[in-house]
């Protein structure tokens, strides 16, 4: 059986990951940063630059305490190294408390440091006076951006510890320990990056991540990578107003049909073949007229006479292409994760039919 300590070592980890990264499950229970201080930060919407202000401050602390907080659990769950007495303790567990209580020390000093000034020297405090004018200060922009922040037609996307905010004039991006600003004006914009996953973990679908690096005129304001769904780059567009150049081989697709399209096509691909009979000659695809039709209905899903699938006695009339464009045309937009599953009718007989009876011709 495991010994105390291990239990706790390894229970006190997983509690610090959590709390640290804070997954859905922990956020919902609100053992986050933002919602144990709540009273202290204020609202977000109510003063965006004060709170992460505060928020990023508080993080600091809570986090660079966390291994204090281990040792004083360790007193307990291994009383019998004698750990409450710092003296009597092992050499190895001495070093461990010089080195979690340093780190709360300077993290203590460093948010006083900042502090200073009303937060004057807060790093988001420095990057928001280089956009200040002669008369005014930092906390002039901070209220251009309060405001700007409680606009409801505001772009904002991503995971809470990496969101990304556009506003009319300001690109933000909120870190667990930083918010990186620039204003639209000032800054080059470059798709950078474009990963493509095969499933995304909310549905069944192929995701496209792309990473898009802005980086402002001026060399003081420090550049920053953000990190969004593919799907989601239509609508930053429409909010930015500087254009957003791409990097040589990176192609975006940009709507949840492109992708469909593509793991359409490939579902296909492993169907098994139709042999077109030598007496029968395939026409242009009456769907776009531009390509010969290349798929056939067939029920290879189930026996014939089970199941909802009915067998297609239509020739060959369609390319992949528009064959997954009609498929796609009878989804449900809302529920993207049943489309790989879902029942169609064939667009010149009404047969209905699923992916695995769509086969390509040969």
């Amino acid at each position: 059986m495991d010994s105390p300590e291990v239990t706790f070592t390894l229970a006190y980890l997983v509690l610090a990951v959590c709390f640290v990264f804070s997954p859905p499950e922990f956020r919902s229970a609100g053992l986050t940063v933002q919602n144990l201080l709540s009273g202290w930060l204020g609202s977000e919407d109510a003063a965006f630059v004060p709170h992460h202000l505060r928020r990023t401050a508080a993080t600091l602390l809570l986090h660079s305490a966390l291994p204090l907080g281990y040792y004083v659990g360790m007193c307990f769950a291994a009383s019998e190294k004698q750990l409450y007495v710092p003296g009597q303790a092992p050499e190895a567990w001495q070093l461990f408390l010089l080195l979690a209580v340093a780190l709360p020390a300077a993290a203590c000093a460093l948010i006083l440091y900042w502090a200073q000034g009303g937060w004057a020297r807060h790093p988001l405090a420095r990057t928001l006076a280089l956009y200040a004018l002669p008369q005014s200060d930092w906390r002039a922009v901070a209220s251009s951006i309060n405001t700007e922040f409680r606009r409801i037609d505001k772009f904002a996307t991503g995971a809470p510890g990496a969101r990304v905010i556009v506003t009319d004039t300001w690109v933000m991006k909120v870190t667990t320990y930083r918010v990186h600003v620039a204003q639209q004006q000032d800054v080059h914009l470059t798709v950078t990056q474009s990963q493509q996953h095969e499933l995304s973990p909310d549905s069944q679908l192929p995701v496209q991540l792309l990473t898009i690096r802005v980086a402002g005129l001026d060399s003081a304001v420090q550049a920053f990578d953000i990190r969004l769904n593919a799907a989601e780059y239509g609508e930053l567009c429409e909010k930015l107003r500087a254009p957003i150049r791409s990097a040589a081989n990176v192609v975006i697709r940009q709507s949840l049909g492109d992708l469909f399209l593509e793991t359409f096509a490939s579902l296909v691909e492993v169907n098994p073949a139709y042999t077109v009979p030598s007496c029968q000659e395939l026409e242009a695809c009456i769907g776009c007229m531009q390509t010969r039709a290349a798929v056939k209905l067939v029920k290879t899903c189930q026996e014939v006479a089970e199941g909802e699938c009915q067998q297609c006695y239509c020739r060959p009339m369609w390319c992949l292409t528009c064959m997954g464009k009609w498929f796609a045309s009878r989804q449900d937009p809302q529920r993207p994760d049943t489309w790989l599953a879902s029942r169609v009718p064939c667009p010149t007989c009404r047969a209905h039919f699923c992916i695995l009876d769509v086969c390509a011709v040969r």
